[in-house]
């Protein structure tokens, strides 16, 4: 089966978990340059529209690599034996889509921003806001058709420093309540609120949204009387996310679970509600598309967004009346982009073998995800915690050729955690060095 045209991953998990299909395949550069085109294989069977792990991902790749070792592309046979998947499953995903957020009746005065970043979400997210009856989004018209060369960005990921400028651009323009921006592949999700900052705009952080999106993810489950031994349900993020989602978990008697990075790995846990990385993913509706969602996100952040409006409130103030529920957890990231990957292997190397006692003057325990733990199977990490809560995790980038540095720091207040998370990045940039 193939589709008619372009799709965002997120509407081809929604299929192949609603098809039943075999195996599920997407070919796209995702948030990545160009150049680093990938290919994306979702399982079948139970565990239908979830990305593979390991073995299947070994074994596919030597799969391909003996293709291509023996065949020039012309040997390999094509077929003509299959089906065309038509406008009714983008039609599908849309109405089950539209169908997770309660009747939005505060959300339409809001005036709202759009960046498919060069991809394929806009069409998708075009019929979405029709259908639950918003007014259309605002467009970032230079990055709102797919464009493989991405030519208005270095790289088309909204965590990267001057992607989201136009969008900060237009949303100055039109005087704009919200942001919100999909990476090419709309499986990721930005959010843009205004800042007092020289732009007057600021992106929230992966963490952010993710706490969010969780409160009321389990507030709503909460409500529908999960929480029991009798009708279980989990909250899920990967180990380098902010743990505040397991305060969150706790307020509303839910499991709690972290896993190694990736969807592929929150995707698989038993009676999963929500699940998030920091790197802008986020699973909202795990029965019908069990992997991350830019647009099923955008779709309840704007609900939020348009509730809080109604009591007179920003996602500002929401997320600052979640730390003082919660704590105040402050989160970063030190990312080195290398051309030559054994300087990763050398700083990582380095690190296991002389691992520090003490970082920013406060004992550190070390943990190496090499190891493997009670929970978690191995993994080439290193982590450190701290007895005040602050928490470090170094690893490669699964996609790109970078070396990341995860920070944790949390406080009374949101200056003090700021603060804490200050120290701890000047005192891990000497080590990384």
């Amino acid at each position: 089966m193939l589709f008619d045209g372009v799709v965002p991953t997120p509407v081809l998990a929604f299929a192949g978990k609603v098809l039943n299909s075999s195996a599920a395949i997407m070919v796209t550069a995702s948030h990545n340059p160009p150049r680093d085109n990938g290919y994306k294989v979702y399982l079948g069977g139970s565990n239908g529209g979830s990305q593979i792990i390991s073995p299947t991902d070994a074994e596919i790749a030597a799969k391909i690599r003996a293709v291509a070792e023996n065949f020039t592309f012309a040997q390999i046979p094509k077929s003509d034996d299959y089906v065309i998947i038509g406008d009714e499953m983008r039609q599908r995903y849309v109405a089950v889509t539209a169908a997770i957020t309660d009747e939005i009746t505060n959300a339409d005065s809001l005036k709202v921003v759009y960046t498919a970043m060069h991809g394929v979400g806009w069409h998708v997210v075009e019929k979405l806001f029709e259908a639950v009856g918003l007014p259309k989004p605002v467009t970032v018209t230079e990055q709102l058709l797919p464009d493989g060369n991405f030519p208005t960005v270095a790289f088309p990921n909204p965590e990267e420093p001057g992607a989201m400028d136009l969008s900060f651009a237009k949303a100055r323009e039109v005087d704009a309540d919200l942001i919100i921006a999909n990476d090419p592949d709309a499986d990721r999700l930005a959010i843009g609120i205004p800042d007092a900052n020289p732009e007057g705009w600021r992106r929230l952080t992966g963490d952010e949204i993710g706490l969010v999106l969780g409160h009321e993810v389990a507030k709503r489950a909460a409500a529908a009387g999960y929480g029991t031994p009798e009708k279980p349900g989990t909250l899920a993020c990967s180990i380098v996310s902010s743990s505040a989602l397991q305060k969150v978990a706790e307020k509303f008697g839910l499991g709690y679970r972290e896993t190694l990075t990736g969807f592929k790995y929150i995707s698989k846990i038993p009676n999963l509600l929500f699940g998030f990385e920091e790197a802008l993913g986020y699973c909202i509706d795990p029965d019908n598309t069990p992997d991350k969602d830019g647009i099923s996100a955008a779709l309840l952040t704007v609900a939020i967004a348009g509730d809080l409006a109604a009591e007179g409130k920003t996602l500002a103030d929401h997320i600052a009346e979640l730390g003082e529920l919660y704590g105040h957890y402050a989160t970063g990231q030190i990312s080195i982009r290398v051309t030559d990957l054994s300087v990763i292997s050398k700083i990582m190397d380095n690190l296991r073998q002389n691992p520090p006692s003490e970082i920013a003057g406060v004992a550190a325990k070390f943990t190496d995800l090499a190891i493997g733990t009670k929970d978690l199977g191995p993994t080439d990490g290193l982590r450190f915690d701290q007895s005040d809560g602050r928490r470090v995790i170094i690893r490669p980038s699964g996609t790109e050729p970078k070396l990341k540095c995860y920070l944790q720091a949390v406080g009374e207040t949101k200056s003090s955690a700021a603060e804490s998370l200050a120290e701890l990045k000047a005192a891990m940039q000497d080590y990384l060095k």
